[in-house]
């Protein structure tokens, strides 16, 4: 049993292999905004990380079922943003807009939404997906103008969804997680444990090494 990790993310790489798992990467080439355009209106916030995830599973499944390799494999996509004041926020991209987010931010409470969408293939043929999303809560600290104007120097908010970190430096400025901290760096291992179940298998099945 193969894993794919539909995701350029360091984070959620480091998740998998520290939960013992060695995931082949591959990254998705799905145009995020153009998915999130085409979602009807009134969608929820949990619909639309739960689209781009699956979006991006089908997009690494398809490319991979187009060169079959003999086996089973199992394609992860995610995706994460935070929801917070009825806004969806994803990665800043610009120091201006990752420093006006802390701002707006700092001590205040946000929910990071974590989508997973699980494609199983079978000899290159698409057998069974499943998806779902994670909701959890965070409690932002309250950094200093001249903080975030540090933290934003760094680079390390600017592609990452909500503008933080829980892993990194900005793991100085939450002041708490209530819920799963593992969706929060990136991948949530019970979201995906109970993704796998769906599908019939179980994580210790892609553990790299198992006996």
């Amino acid at each position: 049993m193969r894993l794919v990790l539909a995701s350029a993310s360091p984070a959620r790489l480091s998740v998998l292999r520290a939960a013992g798992t060695d995931p082949l990467v591959s990254v998705s080439q799905v145009d995020e905004d153009a998915v999130q355009a085409a979602l009807p209106t009134g969608t929820t916030h949990e619909d639309t990380v739960l689209a781009l995830a699956r979006a991006k599973a089908q997009d690494v499944a398809a490319r991979i079922a187009a060169e079959p390799v003999p086996g089973r494999a199992v394609v992860i996509g995610c995706d994460s943003m935070l929801s917070i004041d009825g806004e969806l926020v994803g990665k800043p991209h610009t120091p201006e807009v990752a420093a006006a987010r802390w701002r707006a931010v700092r001590g205040r409470t946000g929910r990071l939404l974590t989508g997973h969408c699980a494609v199983l293939l079978d000899d290159g043929a698409v057998a069974a997906e499943s998806g779902g999303t994670r909701s959890t809560t965070l409690r932002f600290g309250a950094p200093s103008d001249e903080e975030i104007d540090a933290y934003v120097a760094t680079g390390e908010p600017l592609e990452v969804a909500g503008g933080f970190t829980l892993d990194g430096l900005g793991g100085w400025f939450v002041e708490g997680v209530d819920g799963d901290p593992s969706s929060v760096i990136g991948i949530s291992l019970p979201l995906t444990r109970r993704l796998l179940a769906e599908l019939g298998l179980s994580p210790v099945e892609l553990w790299s090494d198992r006996a």
